[in-house]
């Protein structure tokens, strides 16, 4: 496992159980991806069929609250979790209004703005950007 996860698991006291493995194996395995508590469950239950999704979002609201895992709204009100790469600033993100994947947009376009706004006063701590639109692929496709 990686040391900056154990780290973080160390300094907040969270013990992992055999299901909060399970939760964080399924992260690690899938990183890069924007992954939902549903999809995170149906992976768990490959390694532990009895798992629930109670555990499943206990884990997950936990792993985001020691910043192992990012948590972001999407679509209809949907979180969706990935594992943290440790940045000091949250990447952005494109979505596609037809297939619904999830690219990643690695600038970070927004550092001009938080200095004008710091300098008129404002603690910026914090910010998120989506972009939706259609990829490539779809843009291509006959139908939107």
């Amino acid at each position: 496992m990686d040391k900056k996860i154990n780290a973080k698991l160390k300094e907040n006291n969270y013990k992992l159980t055999e299901q909060r493995e399970a939760v964080l194996e399924v992260m690690m395995d899938n990183r890069g991806k924007h992954l939902s508590a549903e999809e995170v469950l149906q992976e768990a239950r490959r390694k532990l069929p009895n798992i629930g999704m109670a555990t499943v979002y206990r884990t997950l609201e936990k792993l985001a609250s020691m910043n192992i895992l990012y948590k972001t709204m999407f679509e209809g009100g949907k979180f969706r979790y990935e594992l943290s790469d440790d940045e000091s600033h949250r990447h952005h993100h494109i979505v596609c209004l037809k297939c619904g994947k999830i690219y990643e947009v690695e600038e970070d376009l927004l550092n001009g703005l938080e200095k004008k706004l710091e300098n008129r006063g404002f603690e910026i701590v914090d910010h998120e950007l989506k972009f939706y639109g259609y990829c490539p692929e779809c843009r291509n496709s006959s139908t939107k």
